[in-house]
């Protein structure tokens, strides 16, 4: 059965694959035809399709009365260390569920941290060189 479909499929393959040089010029005749375009009037009223996240209104312009926004710069959050339950993020020393720059601590692991703000996930992780890391083990 296997046999069947595939010498039924390589045949349909086979007969379709007669294109003469003059349908391949005509398709590329086609190709390099210019083709109308969106008005510009219509393109004015669609919808933004590009989400920008964190802007503030920075003016408003008088002309066109569109705002005029900018992003607003996210504070770097920095892993320094971690240490049993805690880590050291940005100079402090949190546990999870403490916040810092408007994300909450989720997880503390032996390599890294994971951070979230609403739909937004921060994976901090140390570098896995296994030199970076320090045991420190009882006597």
């Amino acid at each position: 059965m296997k046999k069947i479909t595939l010498l039924i499929l390589s045949a349909g393959i086979v007969a379709n694959a007669s294109l003469s040089v003059k349908q391949i010029e005509n398709m590329v005749v086609k190709i390099h035809q210019k083709r109308p375009g969106l008005d510009i009037s219509k393109l004015d009223k669609t919808f933004e399709p590009f989400v920008v996240k964190e802007v503030e209104v920075v003016d408003t312009n008088k002309t066109t009365g569109k705002k005029v926004f900018r992003k607003k710069a996210e504070v770097k959050i920095e892993l320094h260390a971690i240490m049993g339950d805690r880590a050291f993020l940005n100079n402090k020393w949190l546990k999870v569920d403490d916040t810092i720059n408007g994300y909450t601590l989720k997880h503390i692991g032996k390599r890294g941290v994971v951070l979230q703000s609403g739909n937004n996930i921060k994976k901090l992780m140390f570098h896995d060189d296994k030199n970076s890391l320090i045991k420190i083990e009882g006597r």
